[in-house]
């Protein structure tokens, strides 16, 4: 899908065709719609097509006064009763008077720019919107992290009580996340220090304090993801072993039930033969049977309750 925006008196307006100061959105486009950017702007072909591949890494291109910044944003998905985080390509082009963004999927970061809801964004100041995109970007980075830091908490507090596999399966997924979340930040950060020693992107005085924030915002991100990553990995350790003994409490009180069922199991086994036995023709054979059988069950559970077999 292709979009074209103006800000014209302060208000984003949709256009139909290419102007100077607009701003380009392209989400999952078309060969049609990147042709179309091409040939009209002349703006190089592999810039347009690079984002759309999920496997590419952050990085800062200038080549014919065209100035491409790709960097990793975060995404997040319902996958039946879990979210799944992962982060995306999301490429942002300077070329004379316009400025592209490509993505393959829609996303709540350049939604944010459509939907009005940043302030003090105007498409023909350029640089500065591509240090507003970088700074939700980084914002909404932490914002998911301490996502997952809430659900791991969450997912704790289940694993006390439980032994199956299924809340190690979602710790794996988040760790997984906080993985993905750590190597594309990282990768971020670089293109955010190249941006602020390069001569090719103009950074007035407040423009290169908005780019320092959005860098400690980053480290910070970082910093956090790595801490989350190490907590959650000592914590399925932690909670593997916890998962094996509470596998090994059951089978010790089912053993020793086992045993306590065994006693009256044994006595009646002995009364069924045919052979002669105490107390065979006494009238009360049964209720002293039973008994008996009471009694040294009753002693067994004693025994192995003060050797906490319970």
């Amino acid at each position: 899908m292709l979009s074209i925006y103006k800000t014209i008196d302060k208000t984003l307006l949709q256009l139909d065709e290419f102007e100077e100061g607009c701003w380009i959105n392209l989400i999952n486009p078309t060969e049609e719609e990147l042709n179309k950017v091409h040939m009209e702007l002349n703006v190089d072909m592999d810039f347009l097509k690079a984002p759309l591949d999920d496997e590419e890494t952050s990085r800062l291109e200038i080549e014919d006064n065209q100035t491409f910044i790709l960097v990793d944003i975060p995404m997040v998905e319902k996958e039946d009763e879990s979210y799944v985080y992962y982060t995306f390509p999301l490429g942002i082009i300077l070329y004379k008077k316009y400025i592209i963004t490509i993505c393959l999927k829609d996303n709540s970061i350049v939604e944010q720019f459509i939907e009005g809801k940043v302030k003090s964004f105007f498409t023909y100041k350029r640089t500065r919107f591509v240090l507003q995109i970088l700074y939700r970007m980084s914002a909404r980075y932490l914002t998911y992290l301490k996502q997952i830091d809430k659900m791991s908490n969450g997912i704790e507090r289940q694993l006390h009580k439980s032994m199956k596999n299924k809340e190690l399966i979602q710790l794996l997924d988040l760790e997984k996340s906080l993985v993905y979340f750590s190597t594309s930040l990282t990768a971020n950060e670089i293109v955010m220090e190249k941006m602020l020693k390069s001569e090719s992107v103009k950074l007035y005085p407040e423009d290169e304090d908005l780019l320092e924030d959005v860098i400690i915002e980053t480290k910070q991100a970082i910093e956090m993801a790595n801490i989350y990553s190490n907590i959650l990995s000592g914590m399925m350790d932690a909670f593997a072993s916890i998962i094996s003994n509470n596998l090994n409490i059951v089978m010790k009180v089912l053993t020793s039930i086992t045993i306590v069922m065994s006693i009256p199991t044994m006595i009646a086994s002995f009364y069924g033969m045919n052979v002669g036995l105490p107390l065979q023709n006494s009238p009360y054979a049964f209720l002293l049977i039973l008994g008996g059988s009471i009694a040294l069950s009753t002693i067994v559970i004693i025994i192995l309750a003060k050797k906490n077999m319970f």
